[in-house]
């Protein structure tokens, strides 16, 4: 079975063929357009601007990634910008109608968690995902292919858009995750100690907000020095690596998994993949960078696993597309 995916929730415009043997999945095509650049000018993501960029980008991906015949389609549905979901979804609805194709509706979470099985297939059940993002710091339990239980998550800000708000804060370019981990990479020791919330509570959740306000309150009126930014980059990279390290093997201790699984953008962060594998007792199963951000393998390796083709009329975009 090939099954064609289709990823447009946010700024990367992808799609990929997926084909499998048995349980075996293998990666014939993922390509992959960002509107990075155009986002770096404006220090975030404008909606509109990406959607109209996923409209130039969706037809040449297309093209690049069809490279052999497919038997069914897999798009993500949501969560996420409704505009930028619509370029991908209504993409499909086309497609099925024309090539007489089923779809299969993909939670865009769901897929992060499903990048861990393009390149491994022996991943032990039950089985504990973090998944952590510019939009999500989410925790999965997963009994099976078909059971899986949202477990915690964040209250407030995710890891990501904590680290895009701080490097605002400190005058970094946009995405501030990749700049700060740069910034601070020098760095040997926390010099800062910024507060980590909720570390200790008995629940699975997390909280970013605080640690952002200590920030401020650390920077503001001040004009920092390369070192000093260099030292606050490190620490609050040290500061949300505690955080989601502690909390996911309090869960993965709690809840008795055999695996441990890491997905989504800030899953590329060095100090965190370091900190998990120096920590955890259980195997753990980290995808490579390019799989770690937004592509349209992850939803087709999703789709193969989790998911139940529909007819083209049965599906639409649901930017508030929550897990149940």
């Amino acid at each position: 079975m090939t099954i064609l995916g289709i990823e447009s929730s946010c700024d990367e415009t992808s799609a990929s063929l997926i084909k499998s043997t048995g349980e075996k999945l293998e990666v014939i095509s993922n390509v992959t357009a960002s509107s990075l650049p155009l986002h770096a000018t404006t220090g975030g993501i404008v909606p509109e601007n990406a959607a109209r960029e996923q409209i130039k980008y969706i037809i040449p991906v297309l093209k690049e990634a069809l490279v052999s015949d497919f038997d069914a389609i897999a798009v993500t549905v949501g969560p996420g910008l409704i505009g930028s979901l619509l370029v991908g979804v209504e993409t499909a609805k086309t497609l099925s109608y024309v090539f007489k194709k089923r779809i299969i509706p993909v939670n865009h979470l769901i897929g992060h968690i499903y990048a861990n099985w393009l390149e491994n297939k022996n991943i032990e059940f039950p089985a504990l995902s973090l998944i952590v993002s510019g939009g999500h710091t989410d925790l999965f339990i997963i009994e099976n292919h078909k059971k899986i239980k949202w477990v915690g998550g964040t209250k407030d800000d995710a890891a990501g858009e904590a680290f895009d708000k701080i490097g605002r804060l400190l005058n970094l370019p946009y995405p501030g995750g990749p700049e700060i981990e740069k910034a601070g990479k020098d760095i040997k020791f926390d010099n800062y100690n910024f507060p980590r919330p909720i570390i200790n509570s008995q629940d699975f959740d997390f909280s970013f907000s605080g640690l952002k306000t200590a920030v401020l309150r650390e920077v503001q009126g001040k004009k920092l020095s390369n070192v000093q930014i260099q030292e606050i980059s490190f620490s609050v990279q040290k500061a949300v690596v505690d955080v989601l390290v502690t909390k996911t093997l309090k869960a993965a201790k709690e809840l008795k998994v055999k695996s441990i699984l890491l997905g989504g953008g800030v899953a590329a962060n060095q100090m965190l993949r370091d900190d998990l594998k120096n920590k955890s007792g259980q195997e753990l199963f980290i995808p490579p960078k390019s799989l770690c951000t937004d592509n349209a393998a992850m939803i087709a390796a999703a789709a193969f696993y989790n998911g139940e083709p529909i007819n083209w009329d049965k599906i639409s975009a649901n930017p508030q597309l929550s897990f149940a």
